[in-house]
């Protein structure tokens, strides 16, 4: 496989009631995905069915929450529309409030996730024009 980078984008989100960093992360990819389109893909190959254009994408997304243990990657990753699908989970987003912040805040836990997703193709498999 010869992976190229074709798409490159970013997306956050939040859960605001249910310390859920799955649908946090859930809801970053959405917004990452919500903000690109890949018009024009299928012009640059000769591909004969869209897909034979899906067999050669891979989305690789990262996620950033404070506890990545409790982020369900296939879960995450089955809201993806198309493509070969791969996930890494690191440390990062957000818990609000902090434990310095919690007394001033008087609120519940809010979760905040933060996604990279980056389209990659596989130059091998498709032929140029």
């Amino acid at each position: 496989m010869d992976y190229r980078r074709y798409l490159v984008e970013v997306g956050t989100g939040i859960d605001l009631h249910g310390e859920d960093e799955t649908k946090a992360a859930q809801r970053a990819v959405k917004d990452a995905i919500s903000h690109s389109s890949m018009v024009g893909l299928s012009q640059l190959f000769k591909v004969e069915s869209f897909a034979e254009l899906e067999e050669a994408l891979m989305v690789d997304v990262t996620i950033a929450t404070p506890n990545p243990e409790k982020v369900d990657g296939d879960m995450v990753l089955s809201i993806l529309p198309e493509g070969k699908r791969r996930i890494t989970v690191i440390e990062g987003g957000m818990a609000f409030p902090t434990a310095s912040t919690a007394e001033e805040a008087k609120t519940h836990t809010i979760m905040m996730a933060n996604a990279v997703i980056v389209v990659l193709v596989d130059a091998k498999r498709l032929e140029r024009r």
